[in-house]
């Protein structure tokens, strides 16, 4: 028998395809959950050094671990700390003229020996930035000549072969995320200042202010207490965006409460003709549920869902109603928020 004859192909099939999946994905979380329990002072004086720092944020590192630190400058920017990724080949060829003595590099490389970003050491020194090294080893070249060290750990990396950097760069990411995040909140960063970052997309939507889409002035039917339930439906004409609510406001414009469609329904359906002559407030839903003008899409969207209803107004801080939301503004968010 020739040895091609004894090669004969296993199949790969979905049992085992998934069964490896899943243990890629174990690994991976394993090394989080190492990760998350070594954290220690260090982190601490690296968020302080980014929190203080009165320059930029740069971001380092090259192959994987420059992808990774794209991400993090990324999330630095966005939750209200400047940062730049600076490509370490092309620091050494005049970008490095980017870089003062009030900004601090974050280098990343899993062996802290990677050779691009040695060479930058002594003129980050020279430079007098500050220097947080995220590496597997505090004793590498990189650890070694760091302020501070963030060390994620000799990590095995996942697969068959263990040698795509999977693990490791999984642990860098999020180290990255937590050191942006925890300076964050430090910073008392807010969702109306994230949303400045981030006006695009359906992200841009939910974070977009209430007072930008809501319905108001002459698209809003309001109505005193004492008008009838007949009068106010034939005085009141909107314009634009028919809404299928009443705001009903008492002798100091206050809102005092709501008269929808399904208010109106009610009473047809349950013989109440009479109702219709008599005061709006006697048949109106009192005390509704209001947001005010700065509040975000997205808190409208969770109220709407929530209490499953279908119009919320819109309120100053004297309660005086200045605006609504119908869920017709925003059935297209409920879904993602919900």
């Amino acid at each position: 028998m020739s040895s091609a004859s004894l090669k004969v192909a296993i199949p790969y099939g979905q049992f085992d395809q998934l069964r490896e999946a899943r243990e890629i994905i174990r690994t991976e979380a394993d090394a989080l959950r190492q990760l998350s329990s070594s954290l220690g002072t260090p982190f601490c004086h690296a968020a302080d050094l980014v929190y203080e720092c009165s320059g930029r944020i740069l971001v380092t590192g090259i192959g994987k671990a420059g992808l990774i630190g794209q991400k993090i400058a990324a999330t630095f920017s966005s939750t209200g700390t400047r940062a730049h990724f600076l490509h370490p080949s092309e620091a050494v060829h005049g970008d490095l003229g980017s870089v003062c003595d009030e900004d601090v590099i974050i280098a990343i490389s899993n062996s802290g020996e990677t050779e691009e970003i040695v060479r930058l050491l002594p003129f980050i020194r020279q430079l007098g930035a500050g220097l947080i090294a995220m590496t597997a080893r505090q004793s590498s070249t990189l650890g070694s000549r760091a302020d501070v060290v963030l060390e994620i750990g000799v990590l095995r990396e996942a697969g068959e072969l263990g040698l795509a950097p999977s693990t490791s760069t999984t642990a860098m990411l999020a180290m990255g995320d937590a050191l942006a995040l925890v300076v964050s909140r430090r910073k008392s960063f807010t969702s109306s200042q994230f949303s400045v970052f981030h006006p695009g997309g359906s992200l841009g939507r939910q974070l977009t202010p209430i007072r930008d889409v809501m319905r108001h002035g002459n698209e809003l039917r309001i109505a005193k207490e004492d008008e009838t339930v007949r009068s106010v439906l034939q005085r009141l004409r909107s314009s634009g965006r028919r809404s299928g609510a009443t705001l009903i406001v008492d002798e100091n414009g206050t809102l005092s409460g709501i008269f929808t469609d399904s208010d109106l329904a009610k009473l047809l359906e349950q013989h109440l003709d009479h109702q219709l002559d008599r005061p709006i407030a006697e048949v109106m839903t009192r005390d509704p549920t209001t947001l005010n003008a700065d509040s975000c899409l997205s808190d409208a969207v969770t109220v709407l869902t929530q209490r499953k209803i279908s119009e919320l107004p819109v309120v100053d801080t004297s309660r005086r109603p200045v605006g609504l939301i119908d869920i017709t503004d925003v059935i297209g968010l409920a879904p993602e928020c919900a």
